[in-house]
């Protein structure tokens, strides 16, 4: 397929002013992929295909205005979808090493397809459960895939036990709402991040990173 560049990339310069020409054009490359993969296996919901950079790759680089990751940094995302965050937050960080995991095969064969088009070398992506996985990480990132106290024991033993980064390793965790009562339910110490101290927009009122320290 020939790929073009999308219109609503310009959100991500703005805000990302530094990006390589390489980062500036896989960015660019990701809204028409997606439309061709969507349309294909839903990954997105239709209804955000138009606001893909905002709702979607925008949102996942909240995580990347609050850590600015060190080099070498293993990061895993869990319950990667369609490659949200971690698709996104590979292309910002070349020199960390992500893995994506999904337990639905054909999301799995979307972010592949993402990742091969873009030339996305420093990601793998994996069709199988968190709790399959033996590997240990220093951060584990994801995006609203449950509540938390059926999350934290997926990842709780994913951990590796020496911190690099300025911050603990531990849990990035997007998600939207009122977080305090589902942060007692799964007794976890945790702080919360407003994405609107970082991005303008409305959209962005609501939206939550959860940090869990481990």
């Amino acid at each position: 397929m020939e790929v073009m560049f999308s219109p609503g990339v310009e959100i991500i310069y703005h805000y990302f002013p530094k990006l390589s020409e390489i980062q500036r054009e896989q960015f660019a490359k990701l809204g028409t992929l997606y439309a061709h993969w969507n349309a294909q296996i839903n990954v997105v919901s239709r209804k955000d295909m138009d606001s893909l950079y905002l709702h979607h790759v925008l949102h996942s680089l909240g995580i990347a205005k609050f850590i600015h990751f060190t080099p070498g940094t293993r990061v895993l995302d869990v319950g990667t979808g369609g490659g949200f965050p971690g698709i996104p937050l590979a292309i910002l960080f070349p020199e960390l090493s992500f893995h994506l995991v999904d337990s639905i095969g054909k999301k799995i064969k979307v972010v592949r397809e993402v990742a091969t088009a873009i030339g996305l070398k420093n990601m793998e992506a994996y069709h199988m459960r968190a709790e399959q996985l033996d590997e240990k990480y220093d951060f584990v990132v994801s995006r609203a895939v449950t509540r938390l106290a059926d999350f934290y024991p997926w990842v709780s033993n994913k951990f590796l036990k020496k911190d690099k980064n300025a911050i603990p390793n531990g849990i990035l965790y997007l998600k939207g709402g009122d977080l305090r009562e589902e942060i007692r339910e799964a007794r976890v110490r945790a702080e919360i991040h407003p994405l609107s101290q970082y991005f303008a927009e409305d959209f962005f009122e609501t939206k939550q990173l959860v940090y869990i320290p481990v």
